[in-house]
């Protein structure tokens, strides 16, 4: 996507916006920049076809969600809001135009809303929602009540976005269409720089490229922050501060500013010891597991540090860090089999997500439900994302998730399957949603760690397993339905 769609931030409010319309308001994104409006107070409309958790949030706090995508829903409507999963001939982006109505990129958006505060804008390759609501928690236990909007939900806050008061935003930046490059952070943070999104970038040195852009736009009176333990965003460090920008890195690297010490992680959690410009910050824990949890960790003390905020606050933040629905979050138990559901479905990211899985299940096995997330990425990293499912023990493999996008013969999850490194009786492709949770309910066993991963979709699965494995038990004890083989409910007595 070419950067000219997208217009630079500027002195655009988000009052100047007037009664604001969002086509696909269901979204994680989306439906968080909502709340982000209506809790300034901002008259609210949306979109879509589908029931999202999210919507009954909207709707208490006065939302106007509309369950059709049609002209009509644009009456009274001043600007109107797309993501780039909006085509550009949707009817209502179609409608929009005609009537001569303002229409704005999310990105755009979420810029008018960011205007007059200083941005912790919050990007890289995988780790970037976790990060960003660690950034958030620690700048509220630090009392400065920021302003936020993140690409997923905190855990038991129920919220990816808030309108604060005080001067910081936090936001989450999003490089997959460059949209990025129109906002103007007082603080960069950039987690790490791997090959992803190459439809729209071709290759990495372009994406590398892109995110020094990115980090050259951070205001000259703030900084940039990156990891030192990434070949990327080493890359990226070297060149900014040879053009004599304020740059800080953290990592176990023995050259970066902020570095971790003595890493343990276990099914309880992780801790490491922390040391910035040669002073001890003590131990800092965090209640999640997964040594990636320590070192996006490691990012929101450096950031904290460096704006000045009570080195206290990142630790008793991070201390009690619920997690991000659908990053390692736990849905339930049922008939002795533990549910997860993660929202990782590029390769590194899935690794360490179920290499931290593997910690969990301890002595049980692993099983994978996974939704792959566009057909390009399925396609260029194939040999990479099957060698992470490799390491579960039994994979659960679902159609790939790509919107707009066409299928050719051969092309999808029938080609990842093959490729998957697990015999074949462990591997299964489920032809439809429907076939997932039978599939589950019968190979899965009391002890067993069970995850659904990767594309949004795939979130909505985990309580449909929890209930096929519900009705397993009770079947076994004779007091309700099985689950056929055919995936279909049999009673038994």
């Amino acid at each position: 996507m070419n950067t000219a769609q997208f217009t630079p931030a500027g002195t655009l409010t988000a009052e100047d916006l007037g009664r604001i319309h969002l086509i696909g308001v269901g979204g994680v994104g989306m439906s968080g920049l909502a709340r982000l409006f209506l809790t300034r107070g901002l008259p609210v409309s949306g979109s879509e076809l589908r029931e999202w958790p999210s919507l009954a949030g909207l709707r208490a706090l006065g939302g106007t969600i509309h369950s059709t995508h049609e002209p009509a829903n644009l009456d009274g409507v001043d600007t109107v809001v797309y993501s780039s999963a909006i085509p550009q001939d949707h009817l209502e982006m179609v409608e929009a135009r005609r009537r001569g109505l303002r229409v704005l990129h999310r990105s755009e958006a979420l810029a008018a809303a960011m205007t007059g505060r200083r941005t912790v804008a919050v990007a890289g390759t995988h780790g970037k929602t976790t990060t960003t609501s660690m950034v958030t928690m620690v700048l509220q236990q630090a009392g400065v009540d920021p302003s936020f909007v993140i690409g997923g939900e905190i855990s038991e806050v129920g919220s990816g976005a808030h309108h604060g008061t005080g001067e910081h935003f936090v936001v989450e930046a999003d490089e997959s269409d460059r949209s990025f490059l129109i906002y103007r952070p007082y603080v960069s943070v950039i987690t790490n720089i791997e090959a992803d999104h190459l439809n729209t970038y071709g290759d990495l040195a372009t994406l590398e490229a892109a995110f020094a852009e990115f980090a050259r736009l951070t205001d000259p009176d703030g900084f940039i922050v990156t990891c030192a333990d990434d070949p990327g965003g080493r890359r990226l460090a070297e060149t900014l501060r040879a053009e004599g920008r304020r740059v800080h890195t953290y990592g176990e690297a023995p050259d970066a500013d902020l570095r971790l010490s003595e890493i343990v992680s276990s099914a309880q959690g992780v801790r490491y010891l922390a040391e910035v410009d040669g002073r001890s910050l003590g131990e800092i824990r965090l209640p999640v597991p997964g040594r990636h949890m320590g070192l996006n960790s490691a990012s929101a003390v450096l950031t904290a540090y460096l704006l000045g905020l009570p080195v206290e606050a990142a630790e008793a933040a991070l201390g009690s860090f619920p997690g991000v629905r659908r990053r390692f979050e736990r849905k339930g138990v049922a008939d002795g089999v533990l549910v997860y559901d993660e929202y990782a479905y590029h390769p590194t990211s899935m690794t360490l997500a179920l290499q931290t899985l593997r910690e969990v299940a301890g002595a049980g096995r692993l099983i994978v439900v996974f939704q792959p997330y566009r057909l390009y990425r399925t396609r260029d990293l194939q040999a990479e994302i099957a060698a992470a499912l490799g390491i579960a023990d039994e994979l659960v493999l679902l159609e790939v998730f790509g919107p707009g996008e066409l299928r050719q013969p051969g092309e999808g999850s029938a080609a990842l399957i093959e490729a998957v490194p697990l015999p074949a009786d462990r591997k299964v492709f489920a032809d439809s949603w429907d076939d997932a949770p039978a599939e589950v309910a019968r190979r899965a066993r009391s002890g067993d760690v069970v995850v659904t991963m990767g594309a949004p979709p795939i979130s909505l699965m985990g309580d449909q397993l929890l209930d096929a494995l519900s009705a397993r038990a009770r079947a076994a004890a004779g007091v309700g339905p099985a689950v056929d083989p055919d995936g279909s409910a049999a009673t038994t007595g």
